[in-house]
């Protein structure tokens, strides 16, 4: 059977608990095959035990982190002033919270992860392009965040030794020690996301607040030695509040939304743990939100001081931290760093797509292999080359996954959301020939949408430092907004799609029932 609008779902496959979080009907085989495996099997209802604070921890936990700061610095090294910068980073965060939301509920209310829960949009097997794609921005991110850890290990050990290592010869352009960093915290994280998801969840616990102190240290550090506050708000913008501001306030406003946009798919990974819907809503708002903006706040201001003092914004806390003589403060500093890092690469960049490439081949690829696959590709996408400039980084990277993965935001939401109104078969996601088959596997109006999307999305972009030139320059007019037009143009043009060729009833709700 295919499916291009859901039918009735069976009541006896399937309960409804009081709270209206979904499992397979006691009694009933889980479900097998090759679409099967236990990391994508729907969680137990009793299994579901994340409250408010995990969610909230967890956000602090990833928003707290390097690659956050330096969106904020990014934002003052390319001309904001720090309330531009914030109110930026502010907006963004409010905007990606929606979506987040969206398709978060899915995890909470049916225990399936990500790859799983595409499966109703894009087909069984059709899920793997999303998964692949949105697996692929996460190895990239991975390995940028991997490359941040390996600095804090390369300076720290630097001002520990000596010479001997800081000024060791080079290869490819940077010392071989610093190369060694690198692999030694590639191992650090492999070896805890083996441990597994219970492990990770009690690291976020206590990481969040740990981080967080080490920011106000970096604070206290710099106000003193800039002579107090104020000069890190006197720092003036470049910009003023005229057209060179909004020139730059849309792609900077959209690669704010992009740097979150994975975890906007992500989200129902960890959200299929939630004990309710209440629980993740509420520790998403209460997270996200909040901790970015004090975050970016902490950062622009710090980074406003380092312009102070040193006469230009630095906008990489490694490379700041190693300014100072003070062996203390040094180790602080960086130990932070390490935390932060691990808290939100594990997390938010080992966790996602070790589902998706499990999605793959469940019988074949467990979720510590599909880990150990991320880990791989996040080294052979050279992510020292992507962070080492701010234009680069936040314009082009961040600009091109907002584009794309906001076009698979658009298929999810619409039809979650608009067309199933919430309603999904936890059998059939996991069967060959049931209603989430389409044609083959694959609906092939999900993957019009995606494309369409996604070339409208990013086709007009600028590429550099990556390629020289747009390839479609006549869609150039597009590319500073391109998380909000692939969202927009997926989204109509799924619905418009499925309700055209729908043949079938919408679904009815199961009777509730206790398990």
């Amino acid at each position: 059977m295919t499916d291009t609008a859901p039918t009735a779902i069976e009541p006896t496959a399937q309960v409804t608990l009081a709270d209206g979080r979904v499992e397979i009907a006691p009694g009933s085989p889980q479900p097998s095959g090759p679409y099967a495996n236990d990391d994508l099997l729907p969680v137990p209802v009793e299994k579901r035990t994340w409250t408010t604070y995990n969610f909230s921890a967890l956000w602090v936990g990833m928003a707290h982190n390097t690659a956050s700061w330096t969106l904020a610095s990014g934002l003052i090294a390319v001309g904001m002033d720090w309330k531009q910068a914030v109110f930026t980073i502010a907006l963004a965060n409010l905007i990606v919270l929606v979506p987040m939301l969206l398709t978060g509920h899915a995890g909470p209310k049916y225990g399936i992860p990500f790859p799983v829960f595409a499966r109703a949009s894009f087909g069984v097997r059709g899920a793997n392009l999303p998964a692949v794609v949105r697996a692929l921005v996460a190895c990239g991110w991975f390995g940028i965040q991997t490359w941040i850890g390996g600095e804090a290990i390369f300076f720290l050990a630097g001002k520990l030794i000596g010479d001997s290592w800081a000024n060791a010869s080079h290869i490819g352009g940077y010392a071989w020690t610093m190369w060694l960093s690198f692999a030694l915290f590639w191992v650090l994280q492999v070896a805890i996301i083996y441990r597994g998801m219970e492990t990770i969840r009690r690291f976020e616990n206590w990481a969040a607040p740990f981080v967080l102190v080490g920011a106000f240290v970096m604070l206290w550090w710099m106000s003193s030695k800039a002579g107090g506050l104020g000069p890190l708000f006197d720092q003036p913008s470049k910009l003023g509040w005229g057209g060179s501001f909004w020139k730059l306030f849309w792609p900077s406003l959209m690669g704010m939304i992009g740097f979150w946009s994975t975890l906007s798919l992500n989200i129902p990974d960890f959200t299929r743990y939630g004990k309710s819907q209440k629980a993740q809503t509420w520790g998403q708002a209460l997270g996200l939100p909040t901790t970015m903006t004090l975050f970016a706040f902490l950062s622009v201001l710090v980074t406003s001081g380092s312009q102070a003092v040193y006469g230009k914004a630095i906008w990489d806390p490694v490379q700041l931290a190693a300014k100072t003589d003070n062996v203390v403060g040094l180790l602080y500093a960086l130990v932070t760093v390490l935390v932060a890092t691990l808290s939100v690469n594990i997390a938010a960049n080992l966790v996602s797509p070790a589902f998706d490439f499990s999605n793959i081949a469940p019988r074949k690829i467990s979720f510590r292999t599909g880990a150990l696959i991320t880990s791989v590709l996040g080294v052979l996408i050279f992510p020292w080359k992507l962070y080492s400039d701010p234009q680069g980084y936040i314009f082009t990277w961040l600009g091109l996954v907002g584009g794309l993965l906001g076009t698979v935001a658009g298929i999810l939401i619409a039809d979650y959301w608009i067309l199933r109104r919430g309603k999904l078969d936890l059998t059939d996601l996991y069967k060959a020939g049931g209603r989430y088959w389409y044609d083959g596997g694959w609906n092939w109006r999900a993957v019009v949408a995606f494309l369409v999307g996604g070339v409208l999305a990013v086709g007009g972009a600028d590429f550099h430092p990556l390629i020289d030139g747009r390839p479609i320059p006549a869609l150039s007019s597009l590319a500073d907004y391109g998380w909000a037009v692939g969202l927009g143009t997926s989204m109509v043009l799924y619905v418009v799609l499925t309700l055209l060729t729908r043949k079938e009833p919408a679904p009815q709700e199961p009777t509730p029932a206790e398990a």
